[in-house]
This record gives C-alpha cells, structure tokens and sequence, in this order.
C-alpha cells in the first residue's frame, strides 16, 4: 500500500493520478475534506480506501494498515497567508514530524513536502545543499513551519534516509480549489477571459520593466514525474528543490495564457499594494543539479508547452481533472 497524504489536494491528488496511471491502485487517501471542493478531485481515482487525517496517525500507529509501502507526505496548510502560527506549527511541522519517525522506524519509504517559501526573500543563491538549508529566514509563518522540520530532518540525519521536495511555483490541473492560493495561470485564465486583458503589477525596481518580474513555474505533471521516481529509488534522499530550472516572466506567463486561448495580448499593468513593495520578489530559479546528481530524470517542460495544455486540454474542456487526460 502507497499512503498519499492531502491526497485530495492539488498535488496529492495528481500524485494518486500518476500511480493510477501507473496500474497502481493499492492506494490510501488521507485527508480533511470539510467543506472544500477538492473532493471533486477524487471523482474517478481509483484508491483502496479513505481516512481523515485527524484518524490517521493513531489508525497508523495501531496496526490498521499494515506497513505500507510508502508514504508520500502532501498533506498540509499552503497558505502563504496562514496567520494563525500555532495551527501551522501543529499541521505543518509536527505531523510531518511524527509520520517522518514512524516511517523511519518501520523502514518505510518517506517522500513529503517542503517548500520554496524556505528560501524567504532571497533573489539568488537557491541552492537546496544542507549548508544553505541551515541558513535560510523565511518571511512567514508557513515558511517558517516548512523550515523547521527541514532543519530537524538535517540536524538528525534524516535526510540520507528521506526525501523532501521544495516546491516551486506549480500550476495545473487539480488545483481548481484553492482559490487565492490558486496559479496565476488559473486566475489569468479567467481574468481575461471576462474582461479580455491581464492585470499585472508595475514594477517598482530600475533593474526590472514592467511584468519583467521573474519567477520558477513548474508544470504539475513534472513534479509527479519526479515523485514517481523518487518511489521508486530509495537512494536518492535528501532535501530537493523541484521546479522548472528556469525563470520566466509574468509578460512571458500572460503571452503564453493569450496565446493558448487564442486572443490577442492586452496587458494593463497596475500600482504594486504598498505592503508588497518591500518585500516583493523579483526573481526566483530553482538550482536543479542535485536532484538530478540524485539519478532522477527530469521532464521539463516548457511554461509555453505547460499552458497550452493546462489551458487546452483542461481549463476549457471544463476545468477537467489530471486523471481525465492520459499523462
């Protein structure tokens, strides 16, 4: 059995996808449905069962599922705007916490979810190496709660036993639910959609034009490539980064978006909110050397490869899910 936490969320959910795809079914989905939509993208997916996440740690520690074969730990709050510290604290750090020592003990493979927020406002230098792990001051407090099990990982050597994924900024199917938290392709897609342009913001920086602004975009269907791979080699543990290995623009972003539905680009940039000005960050690129040192193949695609079949194949087919469109 494969245990998938926030197995209903967005990259949860594509990760139960790609092992679908891969004839794997022996599956089971942990999670808080509550009154998300995100249920709707367990419609279809083929699982062997389902338990809350309030259950799961004691079920596990019970003896209820047996040893399973792995845990790929997804599950947890994403919101960069999160303000509540100890309830980041408890989901974020302390149950990746205790899933980490229980899988440690029963030698049972242990893939979760770190995060680039680690790396706070830094525009260059994001090398995922344990030196510079130790070193990194997140700018919030979900940063924070990713950062602090990262270290303990390091500082306890569990990072030559597990594997750990910072995440860059992913976009693509699945991800319909999260609202505020959603990709800029998903909110450009609608965008102009309705009103015919995109809104960026200014830039307020002479190195910078407008919508210059840098970030990494990651398409979904790369990152459970990776943890595909990663399932299956054991030896490549670890603290990774994962996303595209390029920096691409906004202007790049909205003229991939445009020309993936067919309209003519009409951009209007807009004022930066004063709180943002800063702390706004202008460039973000994941160093991708180690985990490909680590024997892990990476897809890559292009963001212009990337949205047009997010934007073709999904967004106006109808908001379809990952597991609707073969991979």
């Amino acid at each position: 059995m494969i245990v998938v936490t926030g197995g209903a969320g967005f990259i949860g959910s594509a990760v139960v996808a790609y092992l679908n795809a891969a004839g794997e079914k022996d599956i089971l989905v942990v999670d808080n449905l509550a009154d998300s939509a995100k249920w709707k993208n367990l419609v279809s997916l083929k699982y062997l069962d389902f338990v809350h996440k309030s259950q799961f740690l004691a079920r596990l520690e019970a003896g209820d599922f047996g040893r399973p074969q792995a845990i790929v730990h997804m599950g947890a709050c994403s919101s960069t705007t999160e303000t509540d510290g100890d309830y980041l604290m408890a989901n974020n750090y302390a149950y990746t916490r205790m899933l980490a020592e229980y899988a440690l003990e029963k030698d049972i493979r242990f893939i979760y979810a770190s995060s680039a927020a680690t790396y706070g406002g830094i525009e260059s230098g994001f090398n995922d190496d344990d030196a510079t792990s130790l070193t990194l001051k997140p700018i919030n407090r979900y940063g924070y709660s990713k950062q602090i099990f990262d270290e303990v990982a390091i500082a306890k050597g569990w990072t030559k036993q597990i594997a750990g994924l910072k995440f860059f900024n992913v976009y693509g199917p699945n991800e319909y639910h999260k609202k505020d938290m959603s990709s800029v392709i998903y909110k450009a897609y609608y965008q102009i959609g309705d009103n015919g342009f995109l809104k960026l913001f200014k830039s307020h920086r002479p190195d910078f034009g407008d919508g210059e602004q840098k970030r990494d975009f990651v398409y979904i269907k790369d990152c459970v490539h990776v943890i595909g791979q990663l399932l299956q080699n054991r030896s490549a543990n670890g603290i990774f980064n994962l996303g595209s290995g390029a920096a691409r623009s906004w202007n790049e972003l909205a003229a991939a978006v445009f020309s993936a539905m067919g309209k003519e680009k009409r951009i209007e940039y807009i004022e930066m909110p004063a709180q943002l000005i800063g702390s706004y960050q202008y460039f973000t690129q994941a160093s991708m050397k180690k985990l490909q040192a680590g024997g892990i193949s990476l897809r890559q695609t292009s963001l212009e490869e990337g949205v047009a079949d997010y934007v073709k194949n999904y967004l106006m087919a109808g908001e379809l899910r990952l597991q609707d469109r073969q991979f």
